[in-house]
């Protein structure tokens, strides 16, 4: 038992060799859980700024735990652009509507905005 704990917590590198793997996976979850997070308090019947708390802090909690668990600083408080990817998708949801084809859209525009701004560095200017 100890050694499989052990392997499980071991399999973490500080060295990430397929650093883009990890980033394509985290951004397909982000933006999956957004979605859902905007999906629920839409149906719900919140405001605008419900549903946009919801889609962050469904997205961003996720990531959050990840890296507590992994003893590093949370991804989003490093990188700011990371948790504004859910506070876009919130929004344009909220006033576009729930249909596939912007579910659809939103996914796709979503997880190539937050590539595209990790492959160029991008972050929101800091006060």
């Amino acid at each position: 038992m100890v050694i499989l704990f052990s392997l499980i917590f071991k399999l973490h590198k500080k060295n990430i060799e397929n650093k883009f793997m990890f980033v394509l996976s985290d951004t397909i979850g982000l933006v999956s859980f957004s979605i859902s997070g905007a999906i629920i308090g839409i149906q719900s019947s919140f405001n605008i700024f419900g549903v946009i708390f919801l889609s962050f802090i469904t997205a961003v909690g996720g990531g959050m735990f990840r890296d507590i668990l992994i003893n590093e600083i949370p991804f989003f408080l490093s990188r700011s652009f990371y948790a504004s990817i859910s506070v876009l998708i919130a929004l344009y949801l909220s006033v576009f509507g729930l249909s596939y084809f912007n579910l659809i859209f939103i996914f796709v525009t979503a997880v190539v905005i937050r590539l595209y701004a990790y492959k160029k560095d991008y972050h929101l200017p800091k006060i």
